[in-house]
């Protein structure tokens, strides 16, 4: 077999249409970094070496502008997307006061039949999100 072109994931995407509620769960509740806001059409956020990108699906349908600095063309969905944050094992406690303080409802907390274990909750937009120890997937 020959080598991936693929490094890594560079960037993941949800859609949430209340970038005020995105960036207080995000950016307060989860303590991310915050990258760059741009009105009401995304926030973005650093996650270790990546990028969480949150856009407002309402306006990411919209095409660019004639003569636009950045053609990107028109994306978005409906409905709740998923994402999973490398989480160590050793802050699993302080992610699940975190959420509870804010009253988000843990869905699942289980571990894996390889060890690994997952935590599972929502964003304000629905969005599932899950906290696993990368040897999930094997990584470590």
């Amino acid at each position: 077999m020959s080598q991936p072109l693929i490094e890594a994931m560079l960037e993941t995407a949800l859609y949430a249409p209340d970038l005020d509620a995105a960036e207080r769960f995000y950016g307060g509740i989860l303590r991310l970094e915050t990258i760059a806001r741009v009105g009401n059409r995304h926030v973005f956020y650093r996650c270790g070496s990546g990028v969480l990108l949150i856009f407002n699906p309402l306006e990411t349908v919209k095409p660019p502008e004639d003569g636009a600095a950045l053609p990107v063309p028109p994306h978005g969905t409906s409905g709740a997307g998923h994402a999973c944050f490398r989480l160590a094992a050793e802050n699993f406690a302080a992610m699940i006061a975190a959420l509870k303080t804010a009253g988000v409802a843990i869905e699942a907390d289980f571990t894996w039949p390889n060890g690994g274990r997952s935590l599972y909750f929502r964003d304000p937009a629905g969005n599932s999100l899950e906290c696993a120890e990368a040897r999930i997937w094997g990584i470590e």
